[in-house]
Order: structure tokens, then C-alpha cells, then sequence
């Protein structure tokens, strides 16, 4: 069976004290379950990176960072670059969260140059996709995350489908009032992402895990995770109890197992 992907962006959410408590306790939680089976990662805020770096054990947890400038250096006031990154030892680093996109007006032509920096310094690239409301509306989600992609992945080569990961995230399921995708849609959704990879890479896109993110929670994650073309579960404030994580993690797990004996 294939290794299924959990993790979770921290926002701003968890202060430095409450980031360590959490990613101990998860990793306490946690560390019996092989990690052949599962890939667990947690993108903590700016803030608390050195602590989490310090206090996590990442024999059982990646750690990644929730942005990145594309220079390694320069006049980028508030910003933070690959180099820094790499620095602190971070595993991942994610690229284009649809709050980047339609909060601070991030362009897909940002998102390649971030993502290209991001694989240059080895890091896995978490690349984030999804179509807002008004996309799904006029009936072009399909249209919006080939866009996305084939833009976001410009230029990088097949070679470096070791390092990449794509989350879709619709951006109408996102947050304190999403709306959670169906199965049925998100999986539609997930074949559509996987048809465009292997435009841009061919066979090599299969190395790529594409996980579904938006509005996880226990009454969904069991129906997502059994869906052929899902990977994992980019999971929210679902996520952010330890032991609710490790309870939606090892729930999603049985169902899969069991669905795929």
C-alpha cells in the first residue's frame, strides 16, 4: 500500500510555548506508527521555527516553513530567504497558500520563482493550489489548477519530482466558514491535478503525493483518504489538539488499510 501524507499549517496560530507543547506531545503520540506508512509534517509559524527545530524529533516529524522569499539575499524588508531556511535545517517549505494568493495578491509567476528558489536549496516544495467560489461557479476549477500548475512548475525539470508536493486546497472550503469538498469532488479534482502533472513531468509525476486540504475533520477524513487519486490529508484547526490529530490520523489509516486489503 502506498504512504499516505498528514500534516498541518499552524497559521498564525501557537506561540512559541504552545508550538513546542504541541509538537512534542505529537510526536509522543505518534511515534509508534511506522513511518514507512505515513509522511507527518507541521509548517509552525516564523516565530517558533528555532524552537520547533530544537525541541522536535525529525526521525518522526518534518518541519516546514509557511513562505520564502525567491532571493537568496537583498533588500526584501519582512521577508525570508532560502538560505535562512536551510540554516535552521526546515525540511519543506510551503509555496502559495490561497491566503498568500488572495490576501497579500501573490501571482502564479511569484509562486515559480518561490518554487524554483525552494527545489534549488532541497527543500520538498510544497506547492498549494484551489479554485475560489466564483471559480467552481462559472465551471472552470478544472481550467484554474492546470493554470496553476503548469505555471507554478515552469521550467522545473522532471528530476526534481522527488522534491515536490502539491496540496489542493479550494479555496471555498478553507477556514472558520469553509464548506468541506464532497469525496466524489474532491477526488474529480485530484484526477484532474494528476492528468496535469503528468503533462508537465510525464511518468515522473508520479513520485509527486497531491493531498487534499480543506476543512479536514473526523467525519470527512475517512471518506477523503480512501479516494484513489488522494495521497493525505493537509489537515486544519482539525489538526491543532495533538491528540485529535493522532485520532484522525490513526482512524483515516484503518479505514485505508481496510478498504485496500
Amino acid at each position: 500500500m502506498k504512504k499516505l501524507y498528514f500534516g498541518s499549517n499552524l497559521k498564525m496560530y501557537k506561540g512559541i510555548s504552545a508550538t513546542r507543547e504541541y509538537l512534542q506531545k505529537l510526536v509522543e503520540n505518534t511515534k509508534d506508527i511506522s513511518r514507512d506508512d505515513i509522511e507527518l509534517f507541521i509548517i509552525p509559524s516564523y516565530a517558533t521555527l528555532q524552537t520547533a527545530t530544537d525541541c522536535c524529533d525529525r526521525d518522526f516529524v518534518r518541519l516546514g516553513a509557511q513562505n520564502m522569499c525567491w532571493e537568496d539575499q537583498g533588500q526584501f524588508t519582512g521577508e525570508i530567504s532560502p538560505c535562512m531556511l536551510a540554516e535552521m535545517g526546515l525540511d519543506l517549505v510551503m509555496i502559495g497558500h490561497s491566503e498568500r494568493r488572495h490576501v497579500f495578491g501573490e501571482s502564479d509567476v511569484e509562486e515559480n520563482k518561490k518554487v524554483k528558489a525552494a527545489l534549488s536549496h532541497g527543500f520538498k516544495t510544497l506547492l498549494c493550489i484551489g479554485e475560489t467560489a466564483e471559480q467552481k461557479e462559472y465551471g472552470i476549477s478544472a481550467e484554474t489548477l492546470r493554470s496553476q500548475l503548469k505555471i507554478g512548475f515552469y521550467s522545473v525539470s522532471p528530476e526534481e519530482c522527488k522534491n515536490i508536493w502539491v496540496a489542493y486546497e479550494p479555496v471555498w472550503s478553507i477556514g472558520v466558514n469553509g464548506t468541506p469538498a464532497s469525496a466524489d469532488y474532491a477526488e474529480s479534482m485530484h484526477k484532474e491535478i494528476k492528468t496535469a502533472l503528468y503533462e508537465i513531468f510525464g511518468e515522473k509525476a508520479e513520485e509527486i503525493p497531491v493531498l487534499y486540504g480543506g476543512s479536514v475533520n473526523p467525519g470527512n477524513a475517512e471518506s477523503l483518504i480512501v479516494q484513489p487519486s488522494i495521497d493525505g490529508l493537509f489537515v486544519g484547526r482539525a489538526a491543532w489538539d495533538a491528540d485529535k490529530f493522532d485520532t484522525l490520523i490513526r482512524d483515516a489509516m484503518k479505514v485505508y488499510a481496510e478498504h485496500n486489503c
